[in-house]
């Protein structure tokens, strides 16, 4: 579609987070173990989880350390909404600091629209829109891309490493430098 990912910067647990990204295709609410544990959060709390999740990082599942429900907040003093969100924490990260999905745009009944970078809600007053910014996006979403490739690379070389310690010694074999003189 050639459209970037709308990132916007919503209140959640009474901290303003820069980052985080709305994700209409998605059925979770993210957040990351680490942010939590910046904002202050006791991990403790977590309610357990043991279902994995799948297509955040691209071709890897992950387990969640738990669930919590935290307020979500946007717009101004004089014009906000605030919602209780249920987040799947993930063990791992990414460029953004928090993740909604459907669940959490269907709470607060908002409509995002990626190609204008846009998301509205109905507030007390007049209805919120909240812009993403383009350069925002793209800087985050460059990001996450070579964040992805370190992982799939890193993912690769481990399994790479692992089906060479399963090799008996005589059957690993180096290439030699003349690999274009054999094709």
């Amino acid at each position: 579609m050639g459209a970037y990912p709308l990132v916007v910067n919503p209140v959640i647990r009474q901290i303003r987070l820069a980052r985080v990204l709305i994700d209409g295709g998605s059925a979770l609410n993210i957040n990351f173990a680490k942010i939590l544990e910046d904002m202050g959060f006791d991990m403790t709390e977590l309610v357990p989880l043991d279902q994995a999740f799948y297509g955040v990082i691209p071709g890897a599942g992950s387990t969640p350390v738990g669930k919590v429900t935290l307020p979500v907040t946007f717009g101004t003093r004089d014009n906000y909404r605030t919602e209780s969100i249920i987040f799947e924490v993930a063990p791992f990260e990414t460029s953004y600091h928090a993740i909604l999905g459907r669940p959490a745009l269907a709470k607060f009944m908002a409509i995002p629209n990626h190609t204008y970078l846009l998301l509205k809600m109905l507030a007390p007053n007049v209805v919120l829109s909240i812009r993403g910014d383009i350069q925002t996006s793209h800087s985050y979403e460059t990001e996450n891309i070579n964040t992805d490739e370190a992982m799939e690379r890193s993912n690769n070389q481990a399994l790479v490493t692992q089906a060479a310690k399963d090799l008996a010694k005589d059957q690993l074999q180096i290439p030699s430098n003349d690999s274009a003189s054999g094709s």
